[in-house]
């Protein structure tokens, strides 16, 4: 069954959320660096993810805009899809082509799935 963020990733796809070990968390890490989402290295503590929440910080503003429109996803708003939307697949297209960059094909195609099918997964109902 996917696990779907408000932002549309796969959390079932994602090697951050199905790392289960010291040494899957470190590639893990390693691999957030190399695409450019971290800054430098951080520790398996600081990469480990147990899924989105409502307590957690929305890289896109999406947690406190539901807050504010009092619904549960995105698509559930009369003002689907927004500005913030319009950002979030802007940005998204941009992390997508550095993937492509830098990434093996294999990284690339587990990414790809976990990441890059956003509107996708948001125009689901």
């Amino acid at each position: 069954m996917k696990k779907i963020t408000l932002c549309g990733d796969n959390c079932s796809e994602c090697p951050r959320y199905l790392a289960n070990d010291d040494e899957k968390l470190a590639e893990v890490a390693e691999l957030w660096y190399r695409i450019g989402w971290r800054d430098n290295i951080v520790s398996n503590q600081d990469i480990i993810c147990n899924g989105c929440s409502s307590h957690k910080e929305c890289t896109y503003h999406l947690v406190e805009c539901l807050k504010d429109n009092g619904i549960e996803k995105c698509n559930q708003c009369l003002k689907f899809p927004c500005n913030k939307i319009d950002d979030m697949l802007k940005r998204s297209l941009e992390y997508k082509n550095r993937c492509k960059a830098v990434c093996s094909k294999e990284e690339y195609r587990i990414l790809k799935k976990a990441f890059f099918n956003k509107e996708e997964n948001l125009n689901k109902k």
